[in-house]
Order: C-alpha cells, then structure tokens, then sequence
C-alpha cells in the first residue's frame, strides 16, 4: 500500500514545529523553577541541547517563547471576525471570533503555566498588552463599519479594548479555575454580561 508522502519543505516545516515546541517546554519548565528573570536564553540553549542563536531562530524575544509571536492568532481573530453576520452585536460577534481562534489550538498544561507566568510578570504583562495593541488595530476598523451613527471609530475602540480584556480574563481566570472549567466555558461567562445587554 502507497502511501502519501510530505514534500521536502513540508517535513522541514514538521521538523521546526517539533524543535520550537521542544525549546518551548524547556523554558517554561525553566521559567516555572526558576523565575522568567533568572533563565537567560543561553540558559534555555543549554537545557534544550541547542545554541542561543537557534533559540533566536525560533523566538525573537524570551516573552516570545510565554505569549508567541504577534502574527498568529491576531490575524486569525480578525479572519473570523469579518465571518460574522453584519447584523450580529458586535460583542457577540467578538466572542464567536476568540472562541473560533481558541478551538483551533490544543490546549495543555503548559498553557496554563505560561498563563499565570503572564500575570506575575512585568515584562511578560507589558509585552501582552503590546500584543493586544496590535490585535486592536487589526479589529478596530472592522468594528467601526459594523457600527451606526456618529463617532464609530471611538466606540469601536472601546468595544474591541473591553472584549480584549474580557478575553484575556477568561484566559488567566481558566489558568487558576479550581473547577477545571474549558477556555470556552471561561469565555462564555467573561462576555455574558455584554450579551444579556446586547451591546
């Protein structure tokens, strides 16, 4: 029996994956012992039996390798925001698109490590909030076409900023949640407020 077989660049792309993934758990593991300000990236080299510059291969920055890079989900969001009926209220609209861009990734325990990292971290919660700056501007405007009357790009704003927020604590709330509750489960009570008043 035949069986179909990845191109070179495609089992190249496997093989990164799988180094980046690897480099990854071995600096949360890393962070979690010993504080994100104490592990160097040479440190995380070391452990991972690599080099720092292929570490920097992979992650541009230490926060890199807690949040990921800017590129991934923001787009993903937005993806799915512009799929959304033009008629829906917007913060519901909103949570459909995080709940689309969160079923498309697995979820493990280190995520829920990498989360209560975020929060005890200055530098990890600014280069977040930095991250949430660029998801804005991609989601902003779309928002802003969808809203009626005057000063949409304002109110635009504010609804983008406040579901932003909203999904980020359902995200920390799911790291520490005694209950063992889903990300969606989390998600669906940080936006139900806003979607019982159908802002």
């Amino acid at each position: 029996m035949n069986h179909p077989q990845l191109p070179a660049s495609g089992l190249r792309s496997v093989a990164r994956d799988a180094v980046r993934e690897k480099v990854a758990d071995v600096a949360l593991d890393l962070f979690v012992e010993h504080g994100f300000d104490e592990v160097t990236i040479a440190k995380i080299a070391e452990s991972a039996g690599s080099s720092p510059r292929s570490v920097h291969r992979y992650f541009a920055t230490k926060e890199d390798i807690v949040i990921g890079p800017f590129e991934t989900n923001g787009p993903r969001v937005r993806d799915e925001l512009i799929k959304r009926p033009a008629g829906e209220p917007i913060t519901q609209s909103l949570h459909a698109a995080y709940a689309a861009m969160i079923t498309r990734g697995p979820h493990r325990s280190r995520d829920r490590a990498a989360m209560r990292l975020l929060a005890s971290t200055p530098s990890l919660r600014a280069r977040n909030t930095e991250k949430h700056m660029v998801w804005a501007e991609l989601l902003t405007p779309i928002v802003a076409e969808r809203l009626e009357g005057s000063d949409s790009p304002l109110r635009a704003s504010v609804l983008v900023q406040a579901c932003l927020s909203a999904f980020q604590l359902a995200l920390m709330a799911w790291a520490d949640d005694v209950q063992e509750r889903t990300i969606l489960e989390l998600l669906d009570v940080a936006f139900g407020d806003f979607e019982a008043g159908r802002n």
